[in-house]
C-alpha cells in the first residue's frame, strides 16, 4: 500500500503520458515533411536491404465505440474497392522508388478491419505487394483480423497469400462490456476464427484484450483472461483503454462513469497480469506477454527487442513504410506520415505523388532521446555506455539527465557508472519516466492515462 502511495505521488494515477511508440511523438509532426522528402528517404535506402510495410485499410463494417482508430464505417464494398485501386497504385511508386534488391523483413495489414476485404481483393493486394516487394525468406506476413468478419473463403485467401501471423482483438468477453463499448463478439466466434486459423497452418496467433472498460471488474477480467487463456495465444497485449472523447467523438457513446477509476485500472491490470504470468507466460515490456518460445520473449531476453507504431515489435529492419490513408513511416532520417482523409490521400497518388502531408526530420538531440526513450520502454534500463558510443552523446547530458530522473523518481531508478534501471516496483511508471527524458513541451489532454 506504501509503495502505491508513492505511485500516485508521482503522478501514476492522474498524469497523461505518451505512449511512447514514436519520438517525438506524433503531435509534434508538422507539415514541412512532404512527399519529395519521402521520396528521398526511399531512395536513400541501401540496395539488398530489407525494409518493414505496415498497410492501413481504414474502414469497418461498423464503428466501434471504444476505438480511437481513424477508420469509416461503409456498408458496402464500392469504396473499399475503389480505395484498393488507389493503395495498388501506392504500392507501385514505392516499387518504383526503391533501390534494387530491397526485400520485406515484415508485411502487416491493419486498421481499420482488414478482414473486410473480399476473397479476391485479398489475393490482388497480396499479390501486388509481393510482386514490387518480395518477402525475404525469413519474412513475416501478418493481419490483423475480426473474428466477426471472417469466413473460411477469406481464411483460405489469406493462407494462400502467406499469412504467418494472426492478429485478433478480443478486448474483453463479458456481454455487458461488449454492449457498452460497441463490440459484440462472443468467445465463441472468437474460438471459431482461432480453428480456422490454426486449421489452415499459421501457428502465430496474437491477441490483444484491454483493461479499464466501462463496467469492468477483477472478477469479470479474470474471467475473460481465462477464456483467453484457454486458446493459447503465443502473444497477448495488455492494452489500457484510452478514454479521449475530445479526440475521438464516438467515445462519447461511452458513459464516462461506467469507468474504473485509475486505482481500480491499476488493479485490473495487475489481476490479469498475474494471470499471464501463473500460465506460464513471460512479461515483456509495460504491457505485452508472450510464450518463452515465441520471437518476442527471445528478443526481450538477448535485448533486441524494438518499438514502433505498432507496439513492440521483434523487426530489425531499419524503416518501417506505411501506405494507406494516414499511414506513418519511419527512416532513419525520420518520420513521414500520409494525409488522413482517404479523398485528398487518393487525389496524391493519382497525381503520381506520394501522400505525405506532414512528418518531423530528426535533428539536434532527437536519436538520442528516441534510444534512450526506446530502451527504457522495452529494457527498462538505459545503457550509458551505448548511448555515447553508437548514438555520440555528451557524457554530461546523460550524467543531467540521469540525474534530474533520480532527483524525481527516487528510490523508482537507480543509477550506477553503467546506466540507469526501473527496478520492478517502479515499473508501472515507466511511460512518466520515459516523459523526463522527452525534450518536447506537450498538452496533458493530448495522451492516455499513464496507467
Amino acid at each position: 500500500m506504501e509503495t502505491v502511495s508513492q505511485l500516485a505521488k508521482l503522478g501514476l494515477f492522474d498524469a497523461r503520458v505518451p505512449r511512447y511508440t514514436s519520438y517525438p511523438t506524433a503531435p509534434h509532426f508538422n507539415n514541412a515533411v512532404g512527399s519529395h522528402h519521402f521520396a528521398d528517404w526511399v531512395a536513400a535506402l541501401p540496395p539488398d536491404s530489407d525494409v518493414s510495410l505496415y498497410i492501413h485499410i481504414p474502414f469497418c463494417r461498423r464503428l466501434c465505440w471504444f476505438c480511437a482508430c481513424r477508420t469509416q464505417g461503409t456498408s458496402t464494398l464500392s469504396p473499399v474497392a475503389t480505395y484498393l485501386e488507389t493503395l495498388k497504385a501506392e504500392i507501385d511508386l514505392l516499387a518504383a522508388a526503391l533501390p534494387s534488391g530491397v526485400k520485406l523483413s515484415a508485411l502487416h495489414w491493419g486498421g481499420g478491419t482488414p478482414t473486410l476485404l473480399s476473397p479476391e481483393m485479398m489475393k490482388d493486394l497480396a499479390e501486388t505487394v509481393f510482386r514490387a516487394i518480395p518477402l525475404a525468406e525469413s519474412g513475416e506476413f501478418s493481419v490483423e483480423i475480426d473474428p466477426n468478419e471472417i469466413d473460411d473463403a477469406r481464411l483460405d485467401a489469406l493462407a494462400e497469400a502467406g499469412m504467418s501471423r494472426a492478429s485478433i482483438g478480443v478486448q474483453d468477453f463479458d456481454p455487458e462490456i461488449q454492449k457498452v463499448i460497441g463490440r459484440e463478439q462472443s468467445f465463441e466466434i472468437t474460438q471459431a476464427a482461432v480453428d480456422g486459423i490454426r486449421a489452415r497452418g499459421v501457428t502465430s496467433l496474437n491477441t490483444d484484450i484491454l483493461y479499464g472498460l466501462p463496467n469492468q471488474s477483477r472478477a469479470k477480467i479474470t474471467d475473460s483472461v481465462q477464456k483467453l487463456l484457454s486458446l493459447s495465444p503465443d502473444r497477448v497485449a495488455l492494452y489500457g483503454y484510452a478514454h479521449v472523447p475530445w479526440m475521438a467523438r464516438r467515445q462519447t457513446m461511452i458513459p464516462s462513469e461506467a469507468l474504473p477509476t485509475p486505482e481500480e485500472r491499476l488493479h485490473l491490470f495487475d489481476t490479469a497480469r498475474r494471470l499471464f504470468l501463473w500460465d506460464g507466460y513471460d512479461e515483456i515490456g509495460i504491457d505485452h506477454f508472450a510464450r518463452s518460445e515465441d520471437s518476442m520473449s527471445v528478443a526481450a531476453r538477448d535485448g533486441s527487442l524494438r518499438r514502433n507504431f505498432q507496439g513492440y515489435t521483434v523487426d530489425p529492419a531499419p524503416a518501417l513504410i506505411g501506405l494507406g490513408a494516414s499511414a506513418i513511416s519511419r527512416f532513419p532520417q525520420g518520420f513521414a506520415q500520409n494525409i488522413s482523409g482517404t479523398g485528398d490521400y487518393t487525389k496524391a497518388i493519382r497525381e503520381k505523388r506520394f501522400a505525405t502531408g506532414r512528418g518531423h526530420i530528426f535533428a539536434g538531440q532527437d536519436l538520442i532521446r528516441a534510444r534512450m526513450i526506446e530502451t527504457l520502454m522495452c529494457n527498462f534500463r538505459i545503457e550509458r555506455a551505448e548511448i555515447i558510443e553508437q548514438y555520440g552523446a555528451d557524457p554530461d547530458l546523460i550524467t543531467a539527465l540521469f540525474a534530474d530522473a533520480k532527483a524525481q523518481f527516487g528510490q523508482f531508478v537507480t543509477v550506477d557508472a553503467t546506466g540507469l534501471e526501473i527496478p520492478p516496483e517502479g515499473r508501472p511508471l515507466t511511460r512518466i519516466i520515459a516523459k523526463a527524458f522527452d525534450a518536447y513541451e506537450m498538452a496533458k489532454t493530448g495522451h492516455s492515462s499513464a496507467i
